[in-house]
């Protein structure tokens, strides 16, 4: 039984590494008929109502205020603030270059972590990823230079940096508060808070959805997005998070930028050139190094709080 739930485990996190690298350019296809929080609106509200719905046929209970009031903070920050945006930001630029800012999560989910959950020490080695993270990034828009003049090309950019930001501090937060609810079933919750609340903001910037707008590309965009990118896909991640060292399961960080970038030069032919590549690496060498820093400090400090227990007992 182990080796078959391992198997499971390893086949979603494949999912997961493949479906979330290929949402960059599903949503690069759909925001070329439709806005981006409109498109990320319609995803999140379809795919959250069809999975909390799931859950109520079989039985589950409506949570509790508290619950609920959580859920809405973390899915605005996290699907709202963060995918939302993203989503909006495929419209000015590259699918591949946002898929490489968006790698920087893991490392605002650990300075968010040493404000919020514990002050651990920064570590030289947590240090050095970081500026590793920050460096690559930098590195990149050295073949971006004269699209850095064009206004559209940096609100995209500075949009995609505020969506990393947003994704890492809900991510804290939902770790920070641990609620007793199934993470798909909170999932659910997430996803139509978000998509109702993006529905809104596209009403009040007085955007309009026609009938007309919805091409077979639109279509197959935005039920890629809700099957693959938010069911499917989220649904891996959670798979594999509850049956894998969590240090594994972020290998996904890893390679979606890589599935972005080489989907994005066959479709869009954007830019892929060594210099793009160089500095991908750069700021995968720093993620993985922030990520090693972390999962270590989080090792030390359970082994701890085992010893200050053996020691009182």
């Amino acid at each position: 039984m182990k080796q078959k739930s391992n198997a499971a485990a390893y086949t979603a996190l494949a999912l997961v590494s493949i479906f979330w690298g290929t949402t960059y350019l599903a949503a690069r296809i759909g925001v070329q008929y439709m806005h981006g929080i409109s498109l990320a609106g319609i995803r999140q509200t379809v795919a959250g109502i069809l999975m909390a719905g799931f859950f109520l046929s079989r039985g589950y209970k409506v949570p509790d205020k508290q619950t609920l009031g959580r859920l809405f903070i973390i899915g605005t920050l996290m699907l709202c603030g963060s995918n939302g945006l993203m989503t909006w930001a495929m419209h000015y630029i590259p699918s591949g270059l946002g898929a490489i800012i968006g790698a920087t999560v893991p490392i605002w989910i650990t300075i968010f972590s040493f404000f919020l959950v514990a002050r651990s020490k920064f570590s030289w080695q947590l240090i050095i990823g970081i500026l590793l993270g920050f460096a690559g990034v930098a590195g990149i828009f050295y073949d971006y230079f004269a699209e850095l003049m064009n206004p559209e090309f940096r609100f995209g950019i500075i949009l995609i940096m505020v969506a990393c930001v947003l994704w890492g501090l809900g991510s804290v937060l939902t770790a920070k508060w641990a609620m007793d609810i199934n993470p798909l079933y909170g999932a659910g919750y997430q996803m139509v808070f978000s998509g109702v609340v993006m529905l809104l903001i596209t009403v009040l910037m007085g955007e309009h959805i026609s009938a007309s707008n919805f091409t077979a590309e639109l279509w197959g965009s935005l039920l890629y997005l809700i099957f693959f990118g938010s069911i499917v896909g989220y649904s891996s991640y959670i798979f594999a998070l509850n049956r894998l060292p969590p240090s594994l399961v972020s290998v996904y960080a890893y390679i979606n930028p890589v599935v972005a970038l080489l989907l994005g030069w066959l479709w869009f032919h954007e830019k892929l050139n060594w210099n793009t590549a160089l500095f991908s690496m750069v700021i995968l060498l720093g993620v993985y190094l922030v990520n090693r820093s972390f999962n270590k400090a989080k090792e030390e400090a359970k082994a701890k709080v085992k010893i200050n227990i053996y020691e009182h007992s």
